[in-house]
C-alpha cells in the first residue's frame, strides 16, 4: 500500500510553539527505513474542490491573508502563505488515502484529520476538513456514499460534526475526553465523552460500544479513521491516560471490525502533542506498521468488492 505525505511543506513558527511540525518528516523518514510501502507527495487539494466543504469568502481570506486576529487566534498559528501551501497539500494527502482505499481496502495519509476546520472558520491549528473534503470528492466521483468517521483524537471532530450535520449518509463518530478543547461542543452523530484520566480497558470499551451502536446506522462503504496519538497518556493536552501498548489495542479494534465488515479504510493521524515528538512519532509509526501489516495480508476490501457484494 501507498503512504501520504506533505512534510516537504513547512511553514514559519515562533519558537516554543506546541505544534510537531518536526513530527511529519520524522515519520516519513521512519515509514521509508522500514519499507512499510512506498511513499507519495501529495498534490495541493485545488480551491474548486475545497469549495465543496468551506465558504467562498472564507476561502479568500486564506489565500489573502484577510484572517481577522480573532480568526487567527482561534486558529493557534500564524497565518502565512506557506502555511495554506501545506494544509492544501495535507487535505489532498487525505483524498488520495480515501481513492487508495476504495481501489486497494486500505490507504493512509501520514498527517491529516484536520477535523476542527470548520465551513467558515479555522479552529484548534485546522485550516481546511481534509476528511470531509475526501468525502465529498469521493461521492461527487461515484466511488462511495455512505461512510463512517471514526474518530479518535483527544480532542472532539467539532468541525466534522457542524459539517456532517445535514448529511444523512455521513455518519460522525467522536470518543474523546469530555474535559477538553472544544468548550463549545457541535453535536455529532454519536459523541462519547471520557472523563480525564481514562485508561486502556475502560477507554477500549467504550470504543467497541460505540463502534456496536455506529457501524448498523451508519451502514458504511468506506470509512475513515482518525488515529490520534493525543489519547496517551504523556501527551501534553490529552488528559487521558492510554498507555502505547493501548493505543496499538484501539488501532487493532478498527482495523479487526473494518475487516470483518469488508470495507475499505482510510486512515488519517489527527494530533499528537507528546512533549518529545519522538512519543509521538513511534505512536503514530505502530499506527502505520498495523495498517500496512492488514493491507499485506489481504485483509484489505476495495469498494468495488464490497459494492459488488
Amino acid at each position: 500500500m501507498r503512504f501520504w505525505t506533505h512534510d516537504r511543506f513547512l511553514f514559519p513558527l515562533p519558537t516554543g510553539h506546541r505544534f510537531p511540525l518536526g513530527k511529519y518528516r520524522a515519520l516519513r523518514e521512519r515509514v521509508e527505513a522500514e519499507g512499510l510501502g512506498p511513499v507519495a507527495e501529495a498534490p495541493a487539494a485545488s480551491w474548486e474542490s475545497l469549495a465543496l466543504v468551506h465558504d467562498a469568502g472564507y476561502l479568500e481570506r486564506l489565500r489573502g491573508g484577510g484572517l481577522t486576529r480573532r480568526e487567527e487566534r482561534a486558529l493557534g498559528l500564524p497565518w502565512s502563505p506557506e502555511l495554506v501551501e501545506r494544509g492544501r497539500h495535507s487535505s489532498q494527502g487525505t483524498v488520495e488515502a480515501a481513492r487508495d482505499a476504495a481501489r486497494e481496502g486500505s490507504g493512509m495519509n501520514l498527517g491529516g484529520g484536520t477535523h476542527h476546520a470548520a465551513h467558515a472558520a479555522a479552529r484548534g491549528f485546522c485550516l481546511f476538513n481534509d476528511v470531509v473534503l475526501a468525502i465529498r470528492v469521493l461521492r461527487g466521483e461515484g466511488v462511495a456514499r455512505r461512510f463512517l468517521v471514526v474518530d479518535t483524537d483527544v480532542h472532539q471532530g467539532d468541525g466534522t460534526a457542524e459539517l456532517l450535520a445535514d448529511d444523512p449518509e455521513a455518519f460522525a463518530l467522536s470518543l474523546h475526553g469530555g474535559a477538553n478543547y472544544p468548550f463549545v461542543r457541535a453535536v455529532g452523530d454519536l459523541d462519547v465523552d471520557l472523563p480525564n484520566g481514562t485508561g486502556d480497558d475502560a477507554y477500549l470499551t467504550a470504543l467497541s460500544d460505540a463502534l456496536d451502536r455506529a457501524i448498523p446506522t451508519a451502514r458504511p462503504e468506506l470509512i475513515v479513521f482518525l488515529a490520534g496519538a493525543d489519547p496517551w497518556q504523556g501527551d501534553a493536552l490529552g488528559r487521558l491516560a492510554l498507555t502505547k501498548p493501548g493505543l496499538r489495542a484501539r488501532d487493532t479494534l478498527v482495523l479487526d471490525r473494518t475487516a470483518a465488515l469488508g470495507v475499505p479504510l482510510c486512515t488519517v493521524l489527527a494530533g499528537g502533542y507528546a512533549p518529545d515528538i519522538a512519543d509521538t512519532v513511534e505512536i503514530n509509526l505502530a499506527t502505520a506498521r498495523a495498517v500496512a501489516s492488514r493491507h499485506d495480508s489481504g485483509q484489505a476490501c476495495p469498494a468495488s468488492d464490497y459494492l459488488a457484494s
